[in-house]
């Protein structure tokens, strides 16, 4: 009996510190955005009410307590030492996402200055895009650090890999659709925001897959990851067809999304690719 007390202090002792360390790695995320950000972040959400800005937050907010999931699963090697670990990996987790921060805006949304289209025309669809990008690559940066055998190279490296393969399908995307994603967006047309984000987000949960478990060699690993990442390039596409044509019986939802700024036909491909991604992540 006293031990199972024991074990009950102990696990309430390690949730407990865990929570507050969450608490502390999230405020001190959410400065270091503010300061990078490159404009006034408080001002645009509170004085502004600018909603651009609080979803590209809201997703960067998201992907950081993905990461702290992804460093928290596993098991335990005891209290302290577990919190080092949070500490390190959510650190690194911080660095990688302004790296997705830069990749999207230089690589995927090239076309427009992201910081324009978020202040000055509050644009909700740039702020959706960049809030996949840093879910997606949250996921990514979880599933990488989350396993044994391995580290922050290991997790560095296939985060790396995982931007390549988001800046890959973004081109991908651009090609399968019947309109031009950035020129939609620039337009203010928040349907293709919200649909793209879907997209990125569906994208890095099969990659948070192909890039977790335990590391056996670069060789093994790398392999799997490829190997998911094309599976998930011919398949996300073959479905984007598909759910065009029957999610709205005898519609076109490219249309709805492109010619009539439908922002529900854009939220209806962001769930439809999202589950389909859950699902595949558990067949593949």
């Amino acid at each position: 009996m006293g031990y199972e007390i024991e074990q009950l202090l102990t696990n309430v002792y390690s949730a407990a510190s865990l929570l507050v360390l969450y608490v502390v790695i999230f405020f001190v995320a959410n400065i270091i955005y503010s300061k990078k950000a490159g404009y006034d972040v408080k001002k645009e959400i509170v004085e502004n009410d600018n909603m651009a800005v609080s979803v590209s937050l809201a997703g960067y907010l998201i992907a950081i307590s993905i990461i702290f999931i992804g460093c928290v699963l596993g098991p335990g090697k005891g209290v302290l030492e577990d919190l080092f670990d949070v500490v390190k990996y959510s650190a690194l987790g911080i660095v990688l996402l302004y790296v997705a921060h830069v990749v999207n805006d230089k690589i995927i949304l090239y076309k427009f200055k992201n910081i324009k289209e978020l202040v000055e025309d509050k644009n909700v669809g740039t702020g959706a895009v960049q809030a996949g990008s840093y879910i997606a690559s949250g996921l990514i940066i979880a599933g990488s650090i989350h396993g044994e055998g391995g580290g922050l190279i290991t997790a560095s490296v296939f985060f790396l890999m995982g931007q390549v393969a988001l800046i890959v399908f973004s081109k991908i995307y651009n090609l399968i659709t019947s309109f031009d994603v950035h020129d939609e967006i620039e337009k203010n047309n928040y349907a293709v925001g919200v649909a793209v984000s879907g997209t990125l987000i569906a994208l890095g949960i099969i990659l948070a897959k192909a890039s977790g478990g335990d590391f056996i060699s670069w060789e093994y690993n790398i392999s799997v990851f490829v190997l998911d990442a094309i599976i998930a390039f011919i398949l996300l596409p073959i479905f984007r067809v598909i759910i065009d044509k029957l999610v709205i019986s005898n519609e076109d939802l490219n249309k709805e999304i492109e010619k009539d700024k439908n922002i529900g036909a854009g939220i209806l491909e962001f769930g439809t690719t999202v589950g389909f991604a859950a699902v595949l992540i558990f067949l593949i």
